[in-house]
């Protein structure tokens, strides 16, 4: 995998170059003091994997990964544990190191980066681990089964996701979520429903049951739900 390293400290860029080097599976490209430099660099030359500082003068390391339209997969390298859960909302980054960078923790996080798809794509495939979802709860990461997921509602900047448990309202939008889940499992129905098909109870006219929730279908969306169903 050809990499980059984004780091404003001298002695962290040398550590990871190290590593690299000793990575049989990797390439150095490249490796920069300052974000604004290596964006000029992404912007003329592609690059499978970056090594990103996060603390870094005016741009940080979520800046640029949010200044790139499609960014390669990411390692941040940092000395503050504190931004895990941050960087827990961005799907190119693929693994979180804090300094200082054992060989073993960076070959770890090579081998997720190397069996990792660029943009983790849960519908593409039914493992185990690929039927779970984490929400970021009051910066908590909670995980939820996905089976146990009867619908999500959409409320602005948030959704209400409801499971059979309990139900959380959660900072995303519906968009976001939507590219999480399973299609094999779960239809959007309404501008802001997307709804568990295996819940569904009863269908009457224009609405769907799923346990107390009697849930809207816009007429957009009916065709698609009709052709998931069962019919006699």
């Amino acid at each position: 995998m050809k990499s980059i390293i984004i780091d404003d400290e001298k002695i962290a860029r040398a550590i990871v170059e190290r590593h690299i080097v000793n990575n049989p599976d990797l390439s150095l490209t490249g490796e920069f003091s300052n974000a604004m430099e290596a964006i000029k660099h992404l912007n003329q030359h592609s690059v499978d994997l970056i090594f990103l500082d996060i603390h870094m003068p005016n741009f940080n390391g979520f800046d640029l990964i949010q200044t790139l339209k499609s960014p390669p997969k990411v390692i941040l390298t940092t000395s503050d544990k504190q931004f895990a859960i941050d960087a827990f909302e961005y799907d190119c980054i693929v693994d979180y190191l804090v300094k200082p960078i054992t060989k073993d923790r960076f070959n770890k996080a090579i081998l997720k980066a190397s069996t990792s798809s660029k943009t983790t794509d849960i519908n593409q495939n039914s493992t185990d681990i690929e039927r779970e979802l984490y929400i970021n709860i009051d910066r908590r990461l909670i995980k939820l089964d996905m089976n146990t997921i009867k619908l999500i509602e959409a409320r602005g900047d948030y959704i209400i996701v409801k499971t059979e448990e309990k139900n959380y309202t959660v900072h995303c939008t519906l968009k976001k979520i939507q590219e999480k889940l399973p299609e094999d499992l779960f239809l959007k129905i309404h501008r802001s429903y997307i709804i568990n098909t295996q819940k569904i109870i009863d269908i009457e006219d224009n609405s769907v049951l799923i346990g107390n929730d009697v849930i809207p279908v816009s007429r957009s969306n009916r065709p698609n739900l009709l052709q998931r169903l069962n019919l006699l």
